[in-house]
């Protein structure tokens, strides 16, 4: 497959300050990756630079064969071939949901069908009432309906289900698995390591404007070979230990217990622990 973004050598200073550090990375077509980190590591200033919205110091980049700092390249018809979904928005709250899907359709050389669209993201029965009115979830639907309306190639999405419940966080990662279905490759920003691991391909890990690794959710920081911990509850009271052949110390275990090993749990690292582990443990929300 080709890529879609290609980046060498990234580099972006604010005065004294290097939001990023030298970033190399490839995103491939229909690809969904997610790119994680904690707030200041340089994540947004780069996906910025991507969406062409911000200028680099020095490095290459190529998004869909285009340079997005150069003028005249990365004009309109560049803009008709992605999707940019915010972390946040604020669109005229007195227009209903079809009218301003509408409107957004207009500014496309290609734009999706309306309806198709409306029903894509789940709101067909809510096509005529006022943005306003919208629940949160409702809003980010519509935010993805207004972000692929243009038929894009290429979709970044911004934090794309910061304060959904989580019924809604499950619909919405449907929605853009159906997406991906379709050939959209999809860049991804959260600070949610499950909707990465549901999601994502790959993940990169980015930290003080470097990337530390970049690998796919169930292989990231060693974690298939982590180490496992076997819990159980001993006759002097709950107990744990780490080991690399989990099924042999529960073997041994149960030659201490008549019939079931007392709450019994054996857990592997999830993303999140790795995630931490990586990034020193400090994360912080939105």
């Amino acid at each position: 497959m080709s890529n879609v973004i290609s980046v060498r050598g990234l580099k972006k200073s604010y005065g004294s300050t290097q939001a990023v550090a030298g970033i190399d990375l490839t995103i491939a077509q229909g690809e969904i990756f997610a790119l994680l980190g904690p707030n200041g590591a340089g994540k947004t200033t780069t996906v910025e630079i991507l969406e062409g919205f911000r200028t680099r110091d020095s490095g290459e980049v190529s998004v869909l064969d285009t340079d997005p700092s150069i003028k005249g390249s990365a004009g309109r018809n560049w803009r008709n071939r992605i999707g940019i979904v915010l972390q946040s928005t604020s669109d005229a709250g007195d227009l209903s949901v079809q009218e301003t899907i509408e409107h957004f359709a207009k500014y496309y050389a290609n734009p999706r069908d309306v309806d198709e669209v409306v029903a894509a993201v789940g709101l067909s029965e809510k096509s005529k009432e006022l943005i306003r009115t919208l629940s949160g979830g409702q809003r980010r639907r519509l935010d993805v309906a207004l972000g692929i309306i243009g038929s894009p190639e290429l979709l970044f999405l911004d934090e794309p289900t910061t304060g959904f419940d989580p019924k809604a966080r499950r619909a919405f990662w449907a929605l853009i698995q159906d997406l991906r279905k379709t050939g959209t490759t999809i860049l991804l920003t959260t600070h949610y390591l499950d909707e990465a691991e549901a999601l994502a391909d790959r993940v990169g890990v980015i930290s003080q404007g470097q990337i530390i690794e970049i690998s796919t959710p169930a292989l990231l920081g060693g974690r298939a070979t982590s180490l496992a911990t076997v819990s159980w509850l001993s006759a002097s009271g709950p107990k744990s230990e780490k080991t690399d052949n989990p099924t042999a110390l529960i073997s041994k275990l149960s030659a201490d217990f008549p019939g079931e090993i007392p709450e019994l749990t054996v857990k592997r690292a999830s993303l999140e622990d790795i995630y931490l582990e990586m990034i020193g443990g400090d994360d912080e929300s939105e």
